[in-house]
């Protein structure tokens, strides 16, 4: 089986990714053979499009909602059942495989299409294509097309697998608004020496880029009627942070866990501003805190801090509920911290809880209570023994996020990274409004917290007869409560994107329809049961019409006769 034909074509248009995979193979063999397509794409994407020609026939993958899908596939397999053609195969990648038997001389062709809006994260978006054909090919290829109007400020392209050699095949043009990277090695330069016919290529392609930002207001983008709204403040003061650290110390942290926390936690402490507030609780069974309030970062306690971090070791059962009631009375009962200020809860587990309280619905009833909205809660899941769902369910419903730390080497990097994300808080209270009568379908609006180096995305529909679309955002930055206005011509906005011949037209609606499911979709996870079934349902309706395989729908794979007919591509989820 000779795979002799593998391309990547990427276009990214403002921030809007839209990947195809293709890959050619013939069978070289005199008797039929198992041909495979296995590709990873970030967890963050949604895939659109699938399909496998044989010998001229096309087999398209087609989108229903997953209940329905589920049914027809267990009745045409009531045995054999084999798993989804889509599982988690790391920290931001899903795999997608798919095989089907061809007849000997035959070939196929897969094509997979994906599309995901890049976030940016720390000052930049990345763009994260994994290579890994598992042999030479004679015709491989990545082409990566960036547009964005509002110019390109900087662009780096990364592998985990380059070589000299390599570097030759990789060139980049870039102007003003575009760039073109194209990634195209001979079968030469794929080898890992001349002799053996074994390929280099296995790992990760990054591209890495940020845009130039001169607004205040930020920048609007208007497509066939549909709007998009970017907005990313620069150079504003940093709000001082008031901290609390609760760390999981029960059994199941003994060892590398507990070590790479430490390690965490003394690079976090030398990052706190002077003008931070901070504390720690560590709880097992037991609930200990460090102080009895929050202390100022100045070098004199964080140095007695450090000394109590190098202290942490492991072991009991895990008090969740005790242990994020005590960090909200410390923030509640605290004094003399900067008026505007940010206060949020880092806790960090790697089990389920275990002693106290420990049914899960009840702690998040009584969480929530006593957050009620002052406080950020960002829950952090060391490893797979966690309840994620729990996790995510909880931070969500207090203005946080949730991830999920992996346990490998890199697990303090991955923890210190989370925490850099957060650490600068630049506004708070931030409203984008737009005018009612002319904007339907907004998404998101409004936001409690705004971190440097990421960005607000809000997009809607406007009216046909709209000429002028004004917005209005409102914040509070530490230094004072701020107010920023735009008006965007439609008509001149619409030219911006009209003579890019690759640009598919309505990549504005399908950059909604994406954003508006991702967010129904988190919203529905901290919801009440009756809301949440209106969440997903409009979920549904829109991953339907715009067909997008998320996790209320299933792609159904056909193939020829004779072979196992059906399969079903799922997305999976962080909570499984």
């Amino acid at each position: 089986i000779e795979i002799y034909s593998l391309r990547v074509d990427c276009r990214v248009t403002s921030r809007f990714a839209h990947t195809v995979i293709t890959s050619k193979i013939v069978n070289r063999a005199n008797e039929s053979r198992e041909a495979t397509f296995e590709v990873e794409l970030p967890k963050t994407a949604f895939i659109t499009n699938f399909s496998m020609s044989i010998d001229g026939k096309v087999y398209p993958g087609i989108i229903k909602e997953k209940a329905s899908a589920q049914e027809e596939y267990d009745t045409a397999v009531l045995h054999g059942q084999s798993a989804g053609l889509v599982k988690i195969t790391g920290r931001k990648l899903e795999q997608f495989h798919v095989s089907v038997s061809i007849a000997a001389a035959s070939k196929v062709t897969f094509e997979l299409t994906y599309e995901e809006l890049l976030k940016r994260q720390l000052g930049k978006f990345e763009l994260l294509i994994k290579v890994r054909p598992k042999q030479l090919v004679k015709h491989f290829q990545i082409d990566v097309h960036i547009f964005e109007p509002q110019g390109i400020r900087f662009l780096e392209t990364d592998s985990t697998f380059m070589t000299n050699e390599l570097t030759e095949a990789l060139t980049k043009v870039q102007n003003e608004t575009k760039a073109h990277i194209l990634f195209k090695p001979t079968v030469d330069q794929q080898k890992i020496n001349p002799e053996l016919d074994e390929t280099l290529l296995n790992g990760d392609f990054v591209v890495r880029y940020d845009v130039k930002r001169g607004a205040t207001a930020g920048d609007i983008q208007i497509v066939n009627g549909y709007f998009v709204h970017y907005f990313a403040p620069q150079e504003m003061p940093v709000f001082p942070k008031n901290v609390i650290f609760v760390i999981d110390r029960s059994g199941s942290m003994t060892g590398r866990k507990i070590e790479q926390t430490r390690d965490a936690l003394l690079k976090i402490l030398r990052d706190l501003r002077p003008e931070d507030h901070f504390s720690f609780i560590t709880f097992n069974s037991k609930v200990v805190e460090w102080k009895s309030s929050l202390l100022q970062a100045t070098a004199e306690n964080v140095s007695s801090a450090a000394g109590f971090v190098q202290t942490l070791s492991a072991s009991g059962g895990t008090n969740i509920n005790h242990a994020l009631l005590t960090a909200v009375s410390v923030l509640d009962k605290a004094e003399g911290l900067p008026e505007r200020s940010v206060s949020m809860i880092i806790l960090l587990t790697d089990g389920q809880p275990t002693s106290g309280e420990s049914n899960v619905e009840v702690i998040q009833e009584n969480i929530q209570k006593a957050v009620n909205g002052k406080y950020a809660l960002f829950c952090l899941g060391f490893g797979f023994d966690v309840s994620y769902k729990f996790l995510e369910k909880m931070s969500l419903s207090n203005g946080g996020i949730a991830r999920r730390i992996y346990e490998n080497a890199d697990a303090a990097l991955q923890l210190q990274g989370f925490y850099q994300e957060v650490a600068t808080p630049i506004l708070m209270k931030i409203e984008m409004q737009y005018p009612e009568n002319d904007v339907e379908g907004l998404t998101k609006n409004n936001f409690k917290l705004f971190f440097e180096g990421s960005e607000i995305i809000v997009a809607g529909k406007i009216s046909n007869e709209l000429d002028l679309l004004p917005v209005e955002i409102k914040a509070q930055s530490h230094a004072s409560d701020l107010t920023f206005k735009e008006e965007a011509i439609v008509k001149e906005k619409g030219q911006v994107f009209q003579n890019q011949s690759y640009i598919f037209g309505s990549f504005i609606e399908r950059l909604w329809a994406y954003l508006t499911i991702q967010q129904l979709l988190e919203k529905s996870i901290s919801a009440q049961e009756e809301d949440r079934k209106t969440l997903e349902g409009k979920a549904l309706e829109l991953s339907l019409q715009y067909s997008f395989v998320t996790p209320l729908t299933s792609m159904v794979v056909t193939k020829p006769a004779g072979q196992q007919q059906t399969e079903l591509a799922n997305k999976p989820t962080e909570a499984g």
